[in-house]
């Protein structure tokens, strides 16, 4: 075992303890997968989570050595536009809970990091699909997973799938709402994580809220529609695993949404939602915010 390898295993040590991960294959993928393929030469601008509203630090060198903390890598500071903290994502692909063979979807795949971590745990068997909005990024993703005959990465902006379905989906970029399409492509029992941020000028492109599971609900189906086609379940489980501040999805994002989550996170900035509900209702106690296509429900 090398010096690299080594603090590459520590490194997934360090990230199980902090996230508290309890998925093996995970933990094995932070130890395999060298992170310095998947980001711009060194030295590297980083931010920790102490650093939010401090200026980034800048490693000393050029050393891969230096990339295995628990930090935020800059793909392109201009933009404030890192490769977020493996706490953070780990926590995230954690709660997907993903076994070989999944279909796995990520929306936002940046420059492929945690990308490759998820197709790590999905195996050979598995199928990942990464959609990326910036074409450069896109382009450097698919150079950087080229090893990885079971992922593929497309240009997109997350509102076409190319169809089918997936037993986990990650959002990695911060969002008003989920989209109907997000919630229609997960298979019966499956996982979904975004970050659902308000964001106002004053923060630029980084948005703050909640870091939320929704978990497919069986034997809620909705109601049919053109060909009798299920659009899924009418109801989702909902759990929220963390805070946090993240980028902010370009072109997903709604305005009068993002207005309303704000007044919500003020009144109760960690609410304990339960369900994320489809079903026409109208607006009760319950309701920790109220919309007509999606509720989130206490």
């Amino acid at each position: 075992m090398t010096e690299l390898d080594a603090r590459r295993r520590f490194y997934a040590e360090d990230i199980q303890i902090l996230a508290n991960l309890q998925t093996a294959s995970l933990v094995e993928a932070l130890a395999e997968v060298p992170r310095e393929r998947f980001l711009p030469p060194g030295p590297w601008t980083y931010r920790a989570e102490s650093d939010m509203s401090r200026v980034p630090r800048v490693t000393p060198d050029a050393e891969p050595r230096r990339l295995y903390h628990n930090v935020a890598i800059a793909i392109d500071p201009a933009r404030q536009l890192f490769n977020g903290a493996p706490s953070i994502l780990g926590l995230a692909i954690d709660a997907l809970a993903l076994e070989p063979g999944a279909r796995v979807l990520h929306l936002g795949t940046g420059p492929g990091y945690y990308t490759a971590l998820m197709a790590h745990c999905a195996g050979r068997g598995g199928r990942v699909l990464g959609i990326e909005v910036d074409p450069a990024l896109a382009a450097s993703a698919r150079t950087h997973l080229a090893d990885w005959p079971s992922v593929e990465v497309f240009e997109g902006d997350g509102r076409d799938l190319r169809g089918g379905t997936f037993d986990a989906i990650l959002i990695n970029a911060g969002v008003t709402h989920p989209l109907p399409v997000w919630l229609d492509a997960l298979a019966p029992g499956g996982r979904l994580v975004l970050p659902l941020t308000a964001s106002m000028p004053a923060m630029g492109p980084i948005g703050k809220g909640l870091l939320v599971l929704i978990s497919g609900t069986p034997g809620t189906p909705g109601t049919p529609g053109p060909r009798n086609v299920d659009p899924g379940p009418r109801s989702f489980d909902v759990r929220v695993l963390t805070f946090v501040a993240i980028y902010s999805a370009v072109g997903l994002r709604d305005d009068a949404r993002n207005g309303a989550l704000g007044q919500a996170m003020q009144k109760q900035p960690f609410p304990p939602i339960k369900s994320l509900r489809r079903d026409a209702h109208e607006p009760a106690p319950t309701c920790w915010l109220h919309a007509a296509d999606a509720c989130w429900s206490l």
